[in-house]
């Protein structure tokens, strides 16, 4: 299905209600330094720091600049003893830290600045991953901050972790020490200062445009994407595997030689973009998980989860392109003991689209035995020889529309020439490669293979019986009336999501039933998500677009609209199964509240 133009946004936005306005450039730094006390400047890890600094040096030319990580932050010798039990020696999986930004600084440096501000005698800007840990009696916060992408994407073109001088070192592990390290004390740390922030600086793009908001914005930004249907910023990446589907529906580079990858419900690594004022201010997504879990999430959710944003819509495209690795997802035993992570990557296939010739690789063929093909996965690995997946692993035929679940511990992956609709929970890195076809990475390095731990999460006995009987054709209509029907897909008994399909062709009603709702428009053109009362503005969305729906909104709509009008539509909608809070009963003219 495609589109001329495509009507998928790539940039979608949340209005901030009111009339906030926005600051950049020298004025930015003279409307926070207005009050005369000590500035704070709370920058995430990845914020290009020297530039920062120099840039407050010319537009506050009276202050006195202090880097607290050159003044108070441990030698990084210190600092990789103190994490090197979360690193492991392994290239991609380390083990979740619970450390704090404290255990990172020397206290009594920090306790020296608090006294040298105090005695300053030209006003004074703290600046540094850690400012707001010297002790000051009054401050102005300001949080300078930067979502995952694109701390991912300075990484690739070189950029170091923090402190560290590992310029050139492989991607893979720059992203393990972030991901296990880094981002987990970076976001322990900022909750801690969302309630007294000042303002709050977008540093996605250079420091001279970098646009300031004040704390207030923030937070009524923040609680205008709990209050309605919102979109975080999809973002696009290619793969030895990735495919040509992409580029014609979304509108990609045509130039580029394939997109394997789109995230766009991944609010851990997306973006949010807030108008504020007519000016488009970029923050990490994951902003709003942390500053309105109950709102988001749902209480149910929120106490199962915490502030964590439990389901992951993302897109797998190999049209024209090569099958995914063959591979297993831990088991959650195994992932809270070996990863610290208190949740697995259960996840499951849409097919959104594909040729005639799909199929999903899935469970083990009756009879395999275990030994043999742990060993010829070890010889594979090894580069001694091919391994024949289609000996030990069934290959399903797949078609548009199939809804594939699979449960961790499931052996799978999806073969060349589908577009998949991959709907799973967030954990999001464990995945236990097997067998990769014989390929390398676009770094021209074998991507890792991991058959150890997957041989310990492998269920033997998921064999082809098992897999047609448990995992595919699972579809039940639920409830049907005029312009509706509604049917659950998934997932298995074993996972924790829950989704639903329905097909319209006139307005369907549902409700958030008090846990937040992700959804796809997998066919038609466009709709309009609207609310009953008019609690918000309706909110259109088109193909293959993936919105999420807050628990807080209740009821709302979905109907044809624009370009969708006259076709017959369909939505797949997650929610976490079990944390509903409110179970209205059915709505006999509009369809199956739930």
């Amino acid at each position: 299905m495609s589109h001329t133009p495509p009507l998928y946004d790539k940039f979608p936005t949340v209005t901030v209600p009111g009339n906030p306005r926005t600051w950049t450039g020298t004025d930015a730094w003279q409307e926070i330094a207005g009050d005369g006390r000590p500035v704070v400047v709370d920058a995430y890890p990845g914020v290009k720091l020297d530039e920062l600094v120099a840039f407050i040096g010319e537009a506050l030319p009276e202050h006195r600049i202090m880097n607290v990580e050159d003044l108070a932050a441990r030698p990084i010798t210190e600092i990789d003893s103190l994490i090197a039990a979360n690193l492991t020696d392994d290239r991609v999986f380390g083990v979740m830290s619970h450390h704090t930004l404290a255990d990172f600084y020397d206290a009594e440096r920090l306790a020296d600045l608090g006294r040298q501000v105090a005695s300053s005698d030209v006003p004074v800007v703290l600046v540094g991953w850690g400012a707001a840990l010297v002790p000051l009696p009054e401050r102005t916060l300001v949080l300078a901050d930067m979502a995952r992408w694109e701390l991912q994407q300075r990484q690739r073109a070189g950029a170091p972790n923090w402190r560290c001088h590992n310029t050139n070192e492989d991607n893979l592990r720059k992203y393990k020490r972030s991901f296990f390290v880094e981002w987990r004390v970076a976001d322990r740390h900022k909750r801690q200062l969302f309630p007294a922030v000042d303002y709050v600086l977008d540093t996605n793009r250079s420091v001279s445009e970098a646009k300031l908001i004040t704390g207030d914005t923030f937070h009524r930004g923040m609680a205008a994407a709990a209050a309605a249907p919102f979109r975080v910023v999809p973002f696009f990446d290619p793969g030895v595997w990735g495919g040509q589907w992409m580029k014609k529906v979304i509108g990609l580079d045509s130039e580029a030689d394939n997109y394997a990858w789109c995230f766009d419900c991944v609010p851990e690594e997306n973006s949010i973009l807030l108008d504020v004022g007519g000016e488009i201010v970029e923050l990490p997504s994951v902003n709003v998980v942390f500053t309105q879990p109950s709102a988001l999430l749902g209480q149910q959710t929120y106490a199962r989860f915490g502030a964590e944003f439990p389901i992951r819509f993302d897109f797998l495209d190999t049209m024209g392109g090569g099958n995914l690795s063959l591979q297993v997802h831990p088991l959650t035993d195994y992932i809270q003991d070996r990863f610290g992570m208190h949740y697995t990557q259960d996840e499951s296939y849409y097919i959104l689209d594909c040729d005639d010739d799909a199929v999903v690789y899935l469970g083990l063929k009756t009879g395999t035995d275990p030994e043999a093909m742990v060993t010829a996965l070890k010889k594979a690995s090894d580069g001694g020889t091919h391994f024949p997946a289609e000996d030990y692993v069934n290959a399903f035929p797949a078609k548009k529309h199939d809804h594939f679940s699979i449960p961790a511990g499931t052996v799978h992956c999806s073969g060349a020439n589908s577009m998949v609709l991959e709907i799973s929970a967030t954990p999001y890195i464990f995945t236990f490669k097997m067998w990769d076809w014989d390929r390398v990475g676009l770094d021209g390095r074998p991507r890792p293979i991991h058959v150890d731990h997957a041989s310990r999460n492998i269920q033997w006995d998921r064999n082809t019986e098992w897999a047609r009987e448990q995992l595919l054709d699972q579809v039940e209509e639920l409830g049907s009336g005029p312009g509706w029907t509604e049917e659950r897909t998934g997932l298995h008994e074993l996972e924790f999501i829950e989704v639903r399909r329905h097909w319209f062709t006139d307005t369907v009603e549902h409700h958030t039933n008090g846990t937040v709702n992700v959804l796809n428009l997998v066919e038609g053109a466009q709709a309009v998500v609207e609310s009953p009362d008019g609690a918000f503005e309706p909110f259109v969305v088109s193909y293959a677009e993936t919105f999420i729906v807050p628990a807080a909104v209740g009821r709302y709509t979905i109907s044809p609209h624009g370009p969708g009008m006259g076709q017959k539509l369909a939505t797949v909608k997650a929610s976490v199964r079990g944390t509903e809070t409110a179970l209205p009963a059915r709505v006999a003219a509009g369809g199956l509240v739930n």
